[in-house]
């Protein structure tokens, strides 16, 4: 069994996101001669970086390269343990097999997951393409984030045992994580692949724990990370600088609503372990897109304008501001982000004066980020024009 387990912590990194990888690559020059016929281009602006008409759409390929597998996947399992466990072929390992009645239990909710973030995207062509203003935007996000916890029932409990709490939270972390995201894409490389670095971490550390009522790896949920994540990659080959495409609002509302579900599916620790930290485990892997957000609300609510109205305030921004190159400011963010998903990994394992020394060194990164841009600020003075290029 343990043999079995350490092939698989190879192979399912490497085929689950080899394959998604591939599709979304070569779905990106069809998305891109689609996305021009439809007129789905982001247009150059004074507030804009980029100097050319540049496709959008791209989060059509990041969804046929997660959907795509996972409905060839769906097919097998079903196909291979529909009827259980004792008709599955002989050919199958015995720890593959008992676990398939599980996993086509699980094909309808994961489905409903796919569904739900379907209609995100669609919300994100539509907004890419002709505009919607930021309350229906908002609107349907928390509609599609109350349905997810409401009717799926997940929901994140971080042990307290208040329901409409929890639920209230759960929403707020599934409409949080799909702004961050959004408001994260603003230079060439920098969502997709901060989603990549994240979708793989989290993966990672629900490979290397343990579900505390099996006892074993999180493999479904894993899968799925694994999946979303070679898809961000396979995109990101055509958004690296000079980006040949955007995701637009489709992609980022795509990747974070279904990074946020992710989160909540995972099992970190349990009531009886005396581990209860290890629940922060998702909030320091999304430390970098939060600390984005949140200080660039703060920011615009300080200059008296609304939180949903663009500018050159995001974090990548800031950096440039420091005389970083717009391609060393995505590489600090990528950095930053693997460094707190380090944190991340370890919490499950440490004791509760560990965990508290993670947590606050990540607090304390960010902090010194804060200081140093505020710095910066304070010399060049506050540009405002913005653009999410």
């Amino acid at each position: 069994m343990a043999g079995l387990e350490e092939k698989l912590s190879i192979l399912l990194p490497l085929g689950a996101a080899g394959i998604p990888a591939l599709v979304a690559w070569l779905a990106v020059p069809v998305v891109r001669r689609l996305a021009t016929r439809w007129g789905l281009l982001d247009q150059p602006a004074a507030r804009k970086v980029h100097e050319v008409p540049t496709p959008l759409g791209g989060g059509l390929a990041i969804w046929l390269g997660t959907v795509l597998p996972l409905a060839l996947g769906s097919g097998v399992a079903y196909a291979l343990g529909s009827t259980g466990g004792e008709s599955t072929p002989n050919w199958l390992p015995g720890a593959v097999s008992v676990h398939l009645p599980g996993v086509v239990e699980q094909l309808p909710r994961l489905w409903a997951l796919l569904g739900a973030a379907s209609v995100l995207l669609l919300v994100g062509l539509v907004d890419d393409r002709r505009g919607i203003h930021w309350t229906w935007r908002l609107g349907i996000q928390f509609a599609v984030a109350g349905f997810t916890v409401a009717w799926q029932g997940w929901r994140l409990t971080a042990f307290i045992d208040w329901p409409p709490l929890t639920w209230f939270l759960s929403v707020l972390w599934i409409v949080a994580l799909i702004n961050a995201f959004n408001m994260l894409d603003n230079m060439d490389g920098l969502s997709s692949g901060v989603a990549a670095i994240a979708g793989g971490m989290l993966a990672i550390a629900l490979m290397i724990g343990r579900d505390p009522q099996t006892g074993q790896p999180q493999w479904f949920v894993a899968g799925l990370l694994w999946v979303l994540t070679g898809s961000a990659i396979g995109f990101l080959w055509h958004n690296r600088p000079p980006a040949r495409i955007f995701m637009g609002d489709a992609g980022s509302y795509f990747l974070g609503y279904i990074l946020a579900v992710s989160t909540m599916l995972a099992t970190y620790t349990g009531y009886e372990e005396g581990r209860r930290y290890a629940v922060l485990t998702p909030l320091c892997v999304m430390a970098v897109p939060l600390y984005d957000m949140v200080t660039v609300i703060a920011i615009r609510l300080r200059e008296g304008r609304s939180p949903f109205h663009a500018d050159r305030n995001h974090f990548s921004h800031r950096l440039v501001e420091l005389g970083f190159s717009k391609g060393q400011a995505v590489l600090v963010i990528y950095l930053l982000t693997f460094t707190t998903g380090l944190g991340a990994l370890v919490l499950p394992r440490v004791d509760a004066v560990g965990a508290a020394i993670i947590v606050v060194q990540v607090v304390c990164l960010l902090l010194l980020i804060g200081l140093l841009e505020s710095r910066s600020r304070r010399v060049n003075g506050s540009d405002s024009g913005e653009a999410p290029r």
